[in-house]
């Protein structure tokens, strides 16, 4: 993946102290990423460095929102993400990512990229089952949620299912005790 120049941070001209980084975020950063589950983008990033003597700290906020679809029905809406990660920069040999949140760059570096960090701080902060708000406060009103509420099955037949049992589960349920 080409690395994106915007995100790249040259702290070796930086004083001793803390520096404030942002960014806007839109969709033309995800089809570089040729990620196609947003159907638009509008996050703002905002990173704040520290540099000390012998390390860097960073630390990401991001929030926003990204345009997705409902798993239910399909239909786009807005969800709202909110994330924050803290990243501890050292200087060593060689070049180790290995640790979630401790970064080793060799010692002759002078710029650090975080393009990566932000791509999965933004996909990690939307929920794995993406539901319409107007789903949830039955709110949204979509043919495809009336044909939804149609072919589900009604409460009195799900009742009436839970009377038939299996009389041999009688005699196992003798063997149960009473605790």
């Amino acid at each position: 993946m080409k690395r994106l120049k915007e995100f790249t941070i040259p702290f070796v001209g930086l004083k001793l102290g803390k520096h404030l980084f942002e960014y806007k975020i839109g969709q033309k950063f995800f089809e570089h990423y040729e990620y196609e589950e947003y159907n638009d983008a509008e996050v703002l990033v905002s990173v704040a460095l520290e540099k000390k003597t012998t390390l860097l700290e960073l630390h990401f906020n991001i929030s926003g929102h990204v345009n997705i679809n409902c798993d239910l029905i399909n239909e786009p809406f807005n969800q709202e993400i909110r994330n924050e990660f803290d990243l501890v920069v050292k200087f060593g040999n060689e070049y180790n990512d290995e640790n979630i949140d401790i970064l080793v760059i060799p010692h002759g570096e002078y710029e650090i990229n975080i393009q990566q960090y932000v791509y999965e701080l933004i996909v990690l902060a939307v929920p794995p089952k993406r539901i319409h708000p107007g789903v949830k406060d039955g709110s949204l009103n979509s043919d495809i949620l009336k044909r939804l509420e149609e072919l589900s099955p009604s409460k009195k037949e799900s009742k009436k299912d839970d009377y038939k049992i299996d009389p041999r589960w009688d005699s196992l349920k003798k063997l149960l005790t009473d605790k």
